[in-house]
């Protein structure tokens, strides 16, 4: 019988802990995001992170540019909000315009107030198994999904599937620093149910519908972390969830798994962030 992974459930657990904690604090943390554009897809994730924000006591602000906006315009901003006591967390919601480059935006963020934990020096400290300032919030959340459920990874064979700097890439520190053996594939992997097959534990953050029941072995652990539009408009991940449920032990669902711990995630890092730094 397969265990459903409940990113809701865990979720509402953390924030409610959260908001505990903030009840109990005269001064509150203040996340600011940086919004360019006006991809619909972005203006509904930054909104949904300021009404979570403000529902556990964080204080939001949504700075909105319109998406000709200049890179050095951004730049000063960024250093205006490093300088500023009073934000103690930044976030930039990718992804930005082409002529915005993403890697000088998000160097510049200072490493203590970075709650995405993307700049180098952030990820430097996550690759040389040592504590960043801030973890990824996807990869954090998902770590936080598998504890839950008292999910061993120690020894365990995990497959990503994906390689992004979000998700992929960071996953394999995670993973490496809970003593998994970890094989990540991409879009030029040969053979790719060939791999899969010897897996554990199987993590997908590609995008498309590309994991099927044939390609795993009985009783492994699959966490989908893709999210994707079919033609109808119906929203579903990496993973075939029917047929897949049908062989796998722990599976998370698409929506309601690792969305949702990704928010948990960005609010926890909010406030170690603001603890860190009061």
């Amino acid at each position: 019988m397969v265990t459903i992974l409940d990113g809701k459930k865990l979720r509402d657990k953390i924030l409610a802990e959260l908001k505990l904690k903030l009840d109990k604090m005269e001064k509150k943390p203040t996340l600011a995001v940086i919004l360019i554009g006006n991809n619909p897809a972005s203006w509904i994730y930054v909104e949904n992170k300021k009404r979570t924000a403000e529902s556990i006591g964080i204080n939001s602000i949504i700075l909105r540019y319109p998406k000709d906006v200049s890179e050095e315009e951004i730049l000063d901003k960024i250093h205006e909000l490093n300088k500023d006591d009073n934000v103690n967390a930044i976030l930039v919601q990718l992804p930005t315009p082409a002529h915005i480059s993403k890697e000088n935006i998000i160097n510049i963020i200072d490493p203590r107030k970075d709650v995405d934990g993307f700049t180098p020096y952030n990820t430097g400290k996550l690759f040389s198994g040592e504590k960043p300032f801030a973890y990824p919030c996807t990869p954090k959340g998902i770590m936080l999904l598998l504890d839950e459920y008292n999910i061993n990874i120690d020894g365990k064979h995990a497959v990503i599937v994906g390689r992004s700097n979000i998700v992929g890439k960071p996953l394999i520190q995670f993973l490496l620093n809970r003593n998994a053996t970890v094989t990540i594939c991409h879009s030029h992997t040969k053979n790719l149910a060939d791999i899969t097959k010897t897996a554990d534990i199987v993590i997908s953050a590609v995008g498309e519908k590309i994991i099927n029941e044939n390609m795993l072995k009985p009783n492994c652990i699959v966490i989908d972390v893709g999210i994707s539009k079919d033609a109808a408009g119906k929203i579903h991940g990496d993973v075939d969830f029917e047929n897949v449920s049908k062989i796998a032990s722990y599976i998370s669902p698409v929506p309601g798994g690792v969305g949702p711990m990704t928010i948990a995630s960005l609010m926890l890092n909010t406030v170690e962030l603001f603890e860190l730094n009061r």
